[in-house]
């Protein structure tokens, strides 16, 4: 079943494409990267998939139909959180406000019920420990692990990681990658994840979306992820040179930018 489905899809800013003619199908539990330069507008997708954005000419469907604000079947972990270093909420709270809505002073029975569900998304994620820190004194690893968690409160089908594993060192980006994976497939939940280094992800992916010089190629790694596909791409030379351990080098992309500086 297809989770998204682009046709002829174009999107930007004030009528002004950063990308056209976008043609791609996500289905359901899949594990997507989106990848390609700053500014190429990878982002843009996410805000058309949260109805923050309309595109400029063809179409996008979420489930069937046309993305809307607050659609409670995503989740979304931004690339960043403001976190006030003298604030007192603590992990669990902010996890089951996820669950709860903002309903503040419940009753006994149901608040019990949600922090029993709260722990459990927390123990998902590898963050039952930090059920009673508070969220001014969380490590940037740490709040990444909290943020997914309050994304997963609400049982979401497609969860959409906002570049993730930024500022995280290699161990850790395997770590939380494989987290994810973990439990989009215990949770059902398909995965559009933007990020810059593709070699943590390379164990999980179904497939890709690389966007770049104003357009998106879409398909398995093992197609896009390619010399001959990335060259097509950009309009330029560009080689992708993959060692015995199967991870990923992309050379001439830095020549292009310059090029185009």
């Amino acid at each position: 079943m297809d989770v998204i489905a682009a046709s002829d899809l174009s999107a930007g800013y004030r009528g002004i494409p950063l990308w056209r003619g976008a043609n791609f199908e996500i289905l359901k539990g899949e594990f997507v990267a989106i990848l390609g330069p700053n500014g190429a507008g990878k982002t843009t997708l996410f805000r058309l998939l949260l109805g923050l954005a309309a595109p400029i000419a063809g179409t996008v469907t979420l489930f069937g139909a046309a993305p809307h604000r607050g659609n409670p079947r995503i989740g979304y972990v931004p690339q960043r959180h403001f976190v006030d270093r003298e604030i007192a909420v603590e992990a669990l709270e902010l996890v089951r406000l996820g669950i709860g809505g903002d309903r503040w002073g419940l009753g006994a029975g149901r608040g019990k019920a949600e922090r029993t569900e709260a722990r459990r998304i927390l123990a998902a994620v590898g963050a039952q420990e930090l059920a009673h820190r508070a969220l001014g004194t969380l490590s940037g690893g740490e709040l990444q692990r909290i943020f997914l968690a309050e994304a997963l409160a609400g049982k979401p089908e497609l969860l959409l990681l906002d570049e993730p594993l930024a500022n995280l060192d290699v161990r850790r980006e395997g770590e939380l990658v494989r987290l994810v994976r973990d439990v989009a497939k215990r949770e059902q939940v398909t995965v559009l994840l933007i990020a810059h280094n593709i070699n943590s992800l390379m164990p999980v992916l179904d497939r890709v979306l690389y966007v770049a010089n104003g357009r998106i190629a879409a398909g398995k790694p093992g197609e896009v992820l390619t010399s001959a596909a990335l060259t097509e791409l950009y309009g330029a030379p560009i080689e992708v040179l993959r060692d015995s351990k199967g991870r990923v080098a992309v050379l001439g992309v830095e020549e292009w930018h310059h090029a185009h500086d």
